[in-house]
């Protein structure tokens, strides 16, 4: 081996942080599984390789025997002692056996293997990258779809996108700038695998995280997401400072920050709501952008009433039942929507002139 191969290791260890002794240990390793190969033996060797010079040497490796039994693995007493006086026996004899042709052996089996430690080198690099944006947001560009995924290219590696991670009615084509949330990043024995979603709810929390600087500066907390991806979503914030309006932030100066994001989102509507540690007021605020008379809350089965208008009702059940479900899911409560006359019949609340409970929230269509 040359003295430009030692060279390139040095390189290597300091371009791509790969220790040389490593290297080297791994070449050596490669080297008794070809020698064995290429010259068809069973013996027991050492290879030894020259750090400085590069040189190689192969050694048999035999235990000191009264007996030989086997000629590839054994040697006499007296045979050894003929190479050093002071063998006894059961100790392990090194004789040199370098075949004449085995420095291209050699050279071809280095080479594969560095080739094999850079490529999981630069594997283990992606893969320490990009695990640590996991539950983050990227950037890519669509590269191609099969039957069951999209390829976005990342960079240093293709991320796979699930059709079924993708928003109703989203389509991409060949060379689109997408924006996706990383799901889970996996080191499998083909490299690192990135699976990316377009309607985890942490996409949208992300979101408001990067659009939104109160709530990067940790000034305004995103407590719950509840999203049905396409369609609609709710969030609940609350402010750390008493002066700053937790739901004025995220919808910004003329609503330029929410309209970002649902502009991101395709036209996602998105209820953002102010959290409140008063069960009554928060499930009133989950429900925007209906009105609520009142709500009764029942501790044991984790349950809450609420009385709407008569005029309110399908506002707040929504289409399909979404309103209500996504309140549910905001706020962890179930909740069972009654109108004011419904309520009147069944439980015998009378109709008053109270008013609608206060509410603070905001709906971006």
């Amino acid at each position: 081996m040359s003295m430009d191969f030692i060279e390139a290791l040095n390189e290597l260890e300091r371009d791509k942080g790969i220790s040389k002794d490593i290297l080297f240990e791994a070449i050596e390793a490669a080297l008794i599984s070809s020698y064995k190969r290429n010259f068809n033996t069973a013996q027991n060797v050492r290879v030894d390789m020259n750090r400085h010079t590069g040189a190689i040497k192969v050694y048999a490796r035999k235990l000191v025997v009264e007996e030989v039994l086997d000629p590839r693995t054994e040697i006499s007493l007296p045979a050894a002692r003929e190479i050093n006086p002071n063998y006894h026996l059961d100790d392990i004899t090194e004789i040199e056996v370098t075949p004449r042709d085995f420095g291209r052996i050699a050279a071809q089996t280095a080479k594969q293997v560095v080739t094999q430690r850079i490529r999981e080198a630069e594997r283990g690099l992606i893969y320490n990258a990009f695990v640590e944006k996991e539950e983050d947001i990227v950037t890519g560009i669509v590269q191609r779809q099969d039957l069951r995924n999209i390829y976005v290219d990342l960079g240093k590696i293709e991320a796979h996108l699930p059709l079924n991670e993708l928003m109703p009615n989203e389509k991409f084509k060949h060379g689109d700038r997408i924006k996706a949330y990383i799901t889970k990043v996996e080191n499998t024995t083909k490299g690192p695998q990135i699976l990316l979603s377009r309607t985890h709810p942490g996409l949208l929390k992300r979101l408001f995280e990067l659009e939104v600087p109160e709530i990067f500066d940790g000034v305004v907390e995103i407590r719950s997401v509840a999203r049905e991806a396409g369609f609609r979503s709710k969030i609940a914030v609350f402010s750390r400072n008493s002066e700053v309006d937790p739901v004025g932030s995220c919808v910004g100066p003329k609503g330029t920050r929410v309209q970002t994001i649902v502009n991101e989102l395709r036209g996602e509507k998105i209820d953002i709501v102010r959290y409140s540690e008063s069960v009554e007021e928060y499930v009133a605020n989950a429900l925007s952008p209906s009105k609520v008379l009142e709500v009764q809350v029942f501790e044991a089965e984790k349950m809450a009433r609420v009385i709407v208008p008569d005029y309110q009702l399908s506002l707040a059940i929504g289409i399909k039942g979404q309103n209500a479900r996504l309140a549910a899911k905001l706020t962890g409560w179930k909740i069972d929507i009654k109108s004011e006359t419904q309520a009147e019949e069944e439980f015998g609340r009378e109709k008053t002139d109270l008013g609608e409970m206060p509410q603070d929230s905001i709906s971006v269509d």
